[in-house]
Formats: structure tokens, C-alpha cells, sequence
């Protein structure tokens, strides 16, 4: 004959243990939730973000994975490609081009270099490659390109400053201050800057920059400067009037100080005076129309009477003429 076990029903006690057990982890879990989401909010990351980045933490650690293999089997290349085309495939490649700091270069031309690189896995970009392409613009003095995660290209121009205007025999050229060649510009747009003209005149910007520095009260008024023979200066003032230096840059640099010096004592330019030749070393020639062609040679030193006034006047060549 069978008996039936009858089991005790649960207690009040420990009913009333396990209710509060229930109620002390729904607690903890609160707590926990509490606590996370405070976390978050310290966090400089949206939870979008957030889960990109272990993505990329988790894909990261696979291609590692993939990289290694690879090594230890001797294929190296094969690796990197792996790596790009899994980045590629998580959504890290070039689909902005971002560029910054340009003023006066035509930004398409910055674009165009760039174009070639969109829908690239980030990892298969040259960077340095395409710095160089970049280098070769002719307004771009520097350039930098970096990667913004996970799909910009970006791209920093530093520009050449212009300085003056090179005269070509069919074109105005804008140069920097080291007389590399910016672009064409009409006659009109050449107005105000200083015009350098002369065979090999564009490589000698720098040394010119120089002499000018030694007078500078003068430099604001000289309006075109021409490199004559491949050795000497000839300056234009904005009056019109021409200054023949002698050569080299020391007696150069003298005789427009001592120009500088007479003409702040008697005022030459914008007087009648047309040309002044200093290339004598002691002396200096000045064209006077009045005075049917003739020049007045005054010693460097002593401080002229009046423009058609003589001490010790003689003929002279015009500045230049014996370099032609």
C-alpha cells in the first residue's frame, strides 16, 4: 500500500527571507544601473561613439590576430591588405576631405590632389605622397595631412606670403619673398607692390630684400627695382626718378645709405633731378633736363647747392648704359 509524502508548506519566515533577498538584488541592480550611467555622463563619448570605438577595439584586436598569422607565415603584405580591407569594410575610409588655411590658392586645385584617395581604406592612405603632391601647388609653402577617424582626411595648407611683382618680357608674375612664382597677374593688379625686372632677377629677391632694409626710410618709395648685367641695382622711386648702384652688396648697401642721408638733408627726390648714378665711388652723377643733357657730378660727401647748380660739374653716361 502506497503512501502519499506530503510537504510542509513554505513558512511565513522564510517567505518573508526570500521577499527581501528579491528586494536587496532589485536594489543592487539599481544601484549598479545608477552608478554606469554616471560613468557615461563623465565620459567625453556618446554611447553611439562609445560603441564605435569598441567596435573598432574588437576589430582591432582580429586584424592583430589576422597580422600575426600572416607574420608567422612570411606575408607581411598580405597582412596590411587584410587590415585595410576589414577597416574599409567597418566603415573607416576617406569619404570627407577637410582643408584648411587657404587664402589665395585656388582650393579645388587642393581638392583635386586630394580626390584621388575618397572611398580608400584609411590605412591604404599615403599620407607623405600626398604631401608632396601637395608641395608641388605653387602658393603652398607647407602642408600637413592627418586622419580623423573614421572618415576625413585632413588637410592644413600654409601659404606663401606674396612680396612683389616679377616683369617678364610677355607677363607680370606675383613672387614671394624668395622669388618663387606664385601666378600671372595683369598690369593692373601688379599696382602697389614693388615690380623687379632684369634677367636672373627673381633669384636675387632675398638680396635685394636686404639692401632695401639698409635705408628704410627709402624702401616704401622705391617702385620698381631692375637688376642690370647680373651684378648692380637700378631703383625706380615712385617719383620717377632712377638711383644707379654700384655693384656688390656692401657698396650697394653704402651708397643708398649716403642717398638716404642727402636726400633727408636736401630733399632730392621730387626734385628736378631725373637720374642719380652712385657708382662712382666717390662721387655722384645726376641728370638734370634743364641743362641741355648735361649731369652734374657732385663728390659724395659734400651736400649740393641746388639741382642745377655746379661744383665741379662733368658729363656723364646715363645709369645703365654701360651695361648694355
Amino acid at each position: 500500500m502506497s503512501q502519499t509524502i506530503r510537504r510542509k508548506g513554505t513558512s511565513a519566515r522564510k517567505a518573508a527571507a526570500a521577499h527581501g533577498a528579491q528586494r536587496k538584488v532589485r536594489a543592487a541592480k539599481a544601484r549598479t544601473g545608477s552608478a554606469l550611467d554616471t560613468a557615461m555622463a563623465w565620459l567625453p563619448f556618446s554611447e553611439a561613439q562609445l560603441q564605435r570605438l569598441f567596435m573598432f577595439v574588437i576589430l582591432g584586436s582580429a586584424v592583430a590576430l589576422v597580422c600575426a598569422v600572416a607574420v608567422f607565415a612570411g606575408l607581411p603584405g598580405l597582412a596590411g591588405k587584410q587590415m585595410a580591407l576589414v577597416a574599409g569594410q567597418a566603415g573607416f575610409e576617406v569619404k570627407r576631405v577637410e582643408v584648411r588655411g587657404v587664402k589665395n590658392i585656388n582650393e579645388m586645385k587642393v581638392y583635386e590632389k586630394a580626390l584621388g584617395e575618397r572611398d580608400r581604406a584609411m590605412p591604404l592612405v599615403d599620407i607623405a605622397a600626398l604631401r608632396q603632391d601637395l608641395l608641388g601647388l605653387s602658393w603652398v609653402k607647407d602642408a600637413r595631412v592627418s586622419r580623423q577617424l573614421p572618415d576625413t582626411l585632413v588637410i592644413d595648407i600654409v601659404e606663401r606670403e606674396p612680396h612683389a611683382v616679377l616683369r617678364k618680357a610677355d607677363r607680370f608674375v606675383l613672387i614671394d619673398e624668395t622669388g618663387h612664382e606664385l601666378e600671372a597677374i595683369s598690369r593692373k593688379q601688379a599696382g602697389g607692390r614693388l615690380i623687379v625686372s632684369g634677367p636672373g632677377a627673381g633669384r636675387q629677391v632675398i638680396e635685394l630684400g636686404r639692401l632695401l632694409e639698409a635705408a628704410p626710410a627709402l624702401k616704401p618709395r622705391v617702385q620698381e627695382a631692375e637688376w642690370i648685367g647680373n651684378r648692380r641695382w637700378n631703383l625706380t622711386f615712385q617719383s620717377g626718378q632712377v638711383l644707379a648702384l654700384p655693384e656688390g652688396d656692401r657698396q650697394s648697401a653704402g651708397a643708398l645709405v649716403t642717398f638716404a642721408r642727402l636726400d633727408g638733408t636736401n630733399r632730392l627726390l621730387g626734385g628736378k633731378v631725373t637720374a642719380f648714378d652712385m657708382r662712382a665711388s666717390d662721387r655722384i652723377y645726376m641728370r638734370v633736363p634743364e641743362q641741355d643733357g648735361q649731369e652734374l657730378a657732385l663728390k659724395a660727401g659734400s651736400v649740393p647747392h641746388t639741382a642745377g647748380e655746379s661744383t665741379g660739374a662733368s658729363a656723364a653716361s646715363s645709369p645703365g648704359s654701360d651695361d648694355q
